[in-house]
């Protein structure tokens, strides 16, 4: 299994020299030449060729005053807002108006944006909710999303989701829909009801939560999707695109009137936490944040000794590689903003930082450039001699963002990490560029810094055509040897010392009548040499989902690899995968895998079962079982995890996480009791833990109880 503070002066990550870095990236090493003509050619060929959707727009009336949010459609406000329906399917027929209608009533008041949606069907008895927790995915439920573009640019956006339950999901959208992320949180209501007609929802959106430019007479971007999971539909107001998150394809909310200088600038978010652990007694931890808005379009955090002691553990996977897994963060200070760290070749991984003492970031735009900054320090693990010490790291990292013709975006990041005097990190820049609606590419440069190897560079071309059931993309990639060690200062990158191709095809068929609603299938192909042109690795993967109107659902998968490691490997696998989602909250599958893996037989068998009991309870249970022959390692293993949330409102709830894996003899629990009486900073948290860790590490926590108060002033 894989085990996977504010700078100080003096100290701080010199700034980076932008123009001596391209001439070093173009002049050290003629090789870097065709990535930069290939780039700029492609970035002035862009210029003439933007786009964006066809005019519908809204107009955003003002309300006489709020309505109550309740689900039901009754204020007398409602008839005085501005009206759209005519919802077009994003899928299963591309561009055909849905057969379900959809009404949207939109209106403002000067603190927030009112949204309420009528969605009729002609069979209520039959709508479907299976997510009962905040944040949850809703895809896969009758629900529904209004998308905000605040500073319409054509890019980026925020979302605020519900289902039929009222729950609440909300996120932001970067790189014209490429980036859609659940991690930022926000205050604000929504309220769901049944009717004999379907079902209504409304929404309260606070415009304090938002980055915008206020003034009169403003534009945003707006866009609504609503999904009906028995008929796998997705519908959107405007549009679709080639994605149903496409920022480009959404219409616009004309005449808004905000002033933001009424809004509140500060916030003081101070915690207090008590630990009684079992033979080690009580221990006591406080810390802060400080939230302050600079303008409308930019904001800071500060934060002194923050806990994320009730963070829910990291999930133990299976690892068939012989990479690192990537984890996903979930410690609240580093979720707002992480979108915009999201790159191929990642620059900045959060998960490198430790447990941090103090840090600040700042968010927002400013000059015309979407910026995100970083600064903290926290504790860094080295060796010393037999043992492991933890010493203090300086951290930095400054991403900036501009969009360019339209809806392409050309980005900057530098990353750094102090350590005792040695700084190691890289700088490069990126671009995500739309020629048209279908056929785009992705590209990025980097140069590494570090006492070792320094001056290595990292770059890859990606042309793709993405289209609303097809994708294609070729890519090559050029990293050089020890560029790695340096990345993964702060960042995230697997392999080092290639050359490689990669190729990928997908395609979506969907039929509208017989025992298929569609069928998922694509092939990738994989192959890359070392810098002295040595085969290190080739791999052809093939893979095919067939979703039946029974809602029984079967894939079939194989994927063949050779390796080039201490010796040669010709691994492989076959799996087949097989269940049913009643698509109302209630699924079970399983599946079935045999081959080789670095010259051991491998069987891999894995059970998922999700249930819904009621409204407000919901449960999961995954079971993983792998097996090896023979198995140095020592990594056969039985994993197990079950969740389980019950929510007496948004904000009261409980959740109990239990996990074991049983090579590392791991029993993880956590049972969480949480009232967000100031909602989403000030609350009251009670929990029971045992066992947490690092994913594929063992625990030696005990039996401990915490108690932690959060108060916004």
């Amino acid at each position: 299994m894989v085990c996977s503070a504010l700078s100080v002066p003096g100290r701080c990550m010199p700034r980076p020299d932008l123009a001596s870095t391209c001439r070093k990236l173009i002049v050290d090493d003629r090789t870097r030449c065709p990535v930069l003509f290939v780039l700029v050619a492609a970035l002035i060929f862009a210029t003439s060729i933007a786009f964006g959707a066809e005019g519908l727009s809204i107009s955003g009336v003002v309300l006489s005053q709020a309505p109550v949010i309740d689900g039901v459609l009754d204020d007398e406000v409602w008839a005085a807002a501005a009206t759209v329906e005519d919802f077009k399917q994003f899928e299963p027929q591309f561009g055909v108006s849905s057969p379900f209608r959809t009404v949207v009533r939109v209106g403002m008041t000067a603190d927030a944006l009112y949204v309420a949606v009528s969605s009729f069907d002609p069979d209520p008895g039959k709508l479907s909710a299976a997510v009962t927790s905040r944040d949850g995915d809703l895809e896969n439920d009758d629900s529904v999303t209004i998308l905000l573009d605040t500073h319409h640019d054509r890019r980026t956006a925020y979302f605020f989701s519900t289902n039929v339950f009222g729950v609440q999901t909300d996120g932001k959208v970067a790189d014209n829909g490429r980036v859609v992320d659940t991690k930022w949180d926000a205050t604000w209501l929504c309220a769901s009801k049944r009717s004999p007609q379907g079902w209504t929802t409304e929404f309260e959106i606070p415009f304090r939560m938002l980055r915008f430019s206020g003034g009169d007479d403003v534009t945003w971007g707006i866009n609504f999707i609503r999904r009906i999971p028995r008929r796998l539909e997705t519908s959107v107001w405007s549009g679709p695109g080639e994605s149903e998150w496409r920022v480009s394809s959404f219409g616009q909310l004309t005449g808004l009137s905000i002033h933001p200088a009424e809004f509140k600038r500060f916030s003081f978010i101070p915690y207090a936490l008590v630990v009684a652990e079992s033979h080690k007694g009580f221990e006591s931890k406080f810390g802060a944040d400080l939230r302050f808005r600079i303008t409308n379009d930019l904001s800071a955090d500060l934060t002194i000794n923050p806990d994320f002691a009730l963070v829910e553990a990291d999930v133990e996977e299976i690892n068939l590689s012989r990479f690192e897994l990537f984890v996903p963060e979930k410690r609240p200070f580093f979720l707002e903003g992480i979108e915009m760290y999201s790159q191929r070749i990642r620059q900045f991984y959060s998960r490198r930082i430790g447990d941090i003492t103090g840090g600040g970031k700042i968010i927002g735009k400013l000059l015309g450039f979407e910026m995100a900054a970083i600064a903290a320090r926290a504790d860094l693990e080295v060796e010393q001699g037999d043992t492991i010490a933890r010493i203090d790291a300086d951290y930095s990292v400054l991403r900036l963002q501009r969009g360019i013709f339209g809806s392409s975006t050309i980005g900057f990041l530098a990353a750094n990490r102090d350590s005792r005097g040695e700084n190691a990190g890289s700088i490069g820049l990126d671009t995500n560029i739309f020629f048209t609606e279908k056929l785009g590419m992705t590209a990025q440069i980097l140069r590494a810094h570090g006492p070792e190897n320094d001056g290595v560079i990292g770059w890859f071309l990606r042309p793709a055509y993405d289209s609303a059931t097809t994708h294609f993309h070729i890519r090559y990639s050029d990293l050089d040897v020890g560029l790695r060690e340096n990345v993964n200062a702060i960042g995230f990158l697997r392999d080092d010392d290639r050359q490689e191709w990669d190729s990928y095809l997908g395609h979506t068929l969907w039929f509208d009548t017989g025992v298929l609603e569609k069928i998922n299938g694509g092939a990738n192909y994989n192959r890359y040499t070392s810098q002295a042109g040595v085969l290190r690795a080739e791999e052809t993967e093939v893979e095919v989902d067939f979703v039946f109107s029974s809602r029984w659902e079967a894939e079939l998968a194989y994927v063949d690899e050779f390796r080039l490691e201490e010796q040669e490997f010709d691994n492989s696998i076959a799996s087949v995968k097989i269940g049913y989602d009643n698509r109302a909250g209630r699924a079970i599958f399983a599946g079935f895998g045999t081959g080789e893996n670095f010259g051991s037989d491998l069987n891999l068998a894995f059970v998922e079962l999700q249930y819904r009991l009621s409204k407000a309870w919901d449960l999961s249970y995954e079971l993983t079982w792998l097996e090896l022959d023979p198995d140095p390692e020592l990594e056969s293993t039985w994993i197990h995890v079950f969740r389980t949330n019950y929510y007496f409102t948004n904000d009261l709830f409980l959740r109990l996480f239990v996990q074991t894996n049983s090579v590392i003899s791991k029993e993880n629990v956590q049972l969480l009791g949480v009232w967000r009486f100031m909602p989403p900073f000030g609350s009251l948290q009670i929990a029971y833990q045992k066992g947490t860790s690092e994913i594929g590490a063992p625990s030696e926590q005990g039996d401990s109880v915490f108690t932690k108060l959060s108060w916004v002033f």
